[in-house]
């Protein structure tokens, strides 16, 4: 079963032996607020993630999955996860609302994104974006227009796929004649820390600040 950011906090709070006024001293967040969190009646918006992750001096991703084995224990090669909306990581953009699938796996090569694509302009799209690794794109619904800085638009539509180097700026737009596109899109890189990365990349486009109910969050299933 898939960890509650409140279960994840409360361990990592038991694990340096601290009380609930310790770590509320050490992250900054109100006693009652932090109780609320780790009793699942209260989340986080991403910039609150953010600031929890730095006060502690781990990564974001270790608010989203259980710890790494210790050293030394066994390798367990046939993990699995399944990927479904409500137990994904949500994060909305001006350009994507992004649902990030199996957000409690560390260590992984590929980060699976539910997208479903809104602007339809690069005006409205702002600057391409640019991050580490290669990825595939798969249009589910509608149609998309795929713009790069080396090649011409081309336009996906249902059934169809593009893979690309996401070093080169690249953005989807929702093609003419279309409301939006609905993407799978699956990321993929050598570094360990790529979905903070995107996330990250994702948040710095959002105008106005989210609030902690529309902010991404962990979902747990319903």
């Amino acid at each position: 079963m898939t960890p509650s950011l409140g279960t994840i906090v409360k361990r990592l709070r038991q694990e340096r032996g601290w009380k609930l006024s310790d770590m509320s001293n050490a992250v900054g967040i109100p006693l009652s607020t932090l109780s609320k969190i780790e009793n699942d009646k209260l989340t986080l918006s991403y910039d609150k993630l953010q600031q929890f992750a730095r006060s502690l001096n781990i990564p974001l991703t270790a608010l989203f999955a259980e710890p790494a084995p210790k050293q030394g224990a066994p390798v367990v090669t046939g993990r699995r996860s399944l990927a479904t909306l409500d137990r994904a990581i949500r994060i909305t953009t001006t350009n994507y609302e992004y649902s990030y699938f199996s957000g409690e796996l560390r260590n992984r090569r590929m980060i699976p994104i539910h997208a479903r694509v809104t602007s339809k302009t690069l005006e409205e799209f702002g600057d391409l974006v640019r991050h580490s690794g290669e990825e595939f794109a798969y249009v589910i619904q509608g149609a998309a227009v795929l713009h790069t800085e080396f090649y011409e638009p081309v336009t996906l539509h249902e059934g169809e796929g593009v893979y690309i180097d996401s070093t080169m700026g690249h953005a989807y737009l929702v093609a003419p004649g279309h409301d939006e596109a609905v993407m799978l899109v699956v990321c993929a890189s050598g570094d360990e820390h790529l979905q903070d990365e995107l996330i990250a990349e994702a948040a710095a486009r959002v105008s106005d600040e989210p609030s902690d109910t529309a902010a991404p969050r962990w979902s747990r299933p319903g």
